[in-house]
């Protein structure tokens, strides 16, 4: 396959989710959606077409092919990992009261709807569902390890931590997911009314996910981001992607794996991450600035790192 065709086949992957967003904030530019509409179309993402997507993927797979344990296990290690060694970066160049929004902000991707969005444009059925079953665990470390880092920060913040474990283990996405593999594994069949009802309200999923993600970004944040916000921007969307798919490749997992792993480990930072700093009291601009600069970065780094890649053959 020639160097175009590649490229082409690269666009197609990503273009169509980055789009999204950039409707999105053409659509706020122009003011036909605005906060409000931002946050009840969030709401009923997280709460309910996102958990539909991922309970009929899961359930309507072939569980012995999405259900990849080598492949958990290496994105748990791996994240736990880049989490300490940002963590220790920051100890050394950054001031004291934002290390706990650098250390997050570089290592918490939007996964659940980015990462998602273009395992299924790129892998089909298979990246929807293998993807789905790693967005149940990357919820889980992500919100644990940024609750952690945060808190360490803000001595004068007393973190309910009960209330926390609540939220982690209500969360509607981590109950889909288990939910699902219970009943993909049990063998019962769905009814085809609940399947087909499903799948109707999952297609609202990633279209409209996409859209708040460019009605929420801030593009004056572009403006105030510079130094810390451009480092951990880095971190985030060049140097971890990087060394987590060549200990990947190293290790030696198959080239769907290695897909999913980029696409993963590349994502934006999660606009979730400024909620929760905000919600903390800690430097909620900083978060901001970091989410802007790698949303709108990613159009351009995922791609040419997918391209890159499938130039190498690696996936």
């Amino acid at each position: 396959m020639n160097l175009t065709a590649i490229f082409v086949q690269t666009l197609d992957v990503t273009l169509p989710v980055f789009t999204l967003v950039f409707i999105g904030i053409a659509m706020r530019h122009a003011n036909w959606i605005d906060d409000r509409f931002v946050s009840a179309a969030s709401t009923i993402v997280f709460k309910g077409s996102m958990p539909a997507l991922i309970f009929v993927s899961i359930v309507g797979a072939d569980l012995g092919d999405a259900l990849r344990p080598g492949m958990l296990a290496y994105f748990g290690g791996a994240t736990l990992v880049s989490f300490l060694a940002i963590w220790a970066w920051a100890l050394w160049r950054v001031p004291i009261a934002q290390r706990g929004v650098y250390t997050q902000g570089a290592f918490r991707g939007n996964c659940g709807i980015m990462g998602l969005a273009l395992a299924q444009n790129m892998y089909g059925n298979f990246g929807l569902s293998a993807g789905s079953v790693l967005v149940g665990e990357v919820i889980l470390i992500y919100n644990v390890l940024s609750v952690i880092v945060l808190t360490w920060y803000q001595p004068d913040q007393s973190a309910d931590w009960r209330s926390i474990g609540r939220g982690v283990a209500t969360n509607p996405l981590i109950l889909a997911t288990v939910a699902s593999i219970a009943v993909a594994a049990s063998g019962l069949p769905m009814p085809q009314w609940i399947m087909t009802s499903g799948q109707y309200f999952a297609q609202l999923t990633l279209p409209l996910a996409l859209i708040c993600i460019g009605g929420a970004l801030s593009v004056r944040a572009l403006y105030d981001a510079r130094g810390i916000a451009v480092s951990a921007s880095v971190v985030k969307m060049l140097v971890l992607p990087t060394l987590a798919v060549a200990g990947g490749w190293w290790l030696g997992f198959a080239p769907r794996e290695l897909g999913l792993m980029f696409l993963y480990f590349a994502c934006p930072t999660a606009a979730s991450s400024f909620i929760m700093v905000e919600a903390m009291g800690g430097d909620a601009r900083l978060a901001a600035n970091i989410v802007a600069l790698t949303t709108l970065a990613a159009s351009l780094t995922m791609t040419l790192g997918v391209f890159a890649l499938r130039m190498a053959g690696l996936i």
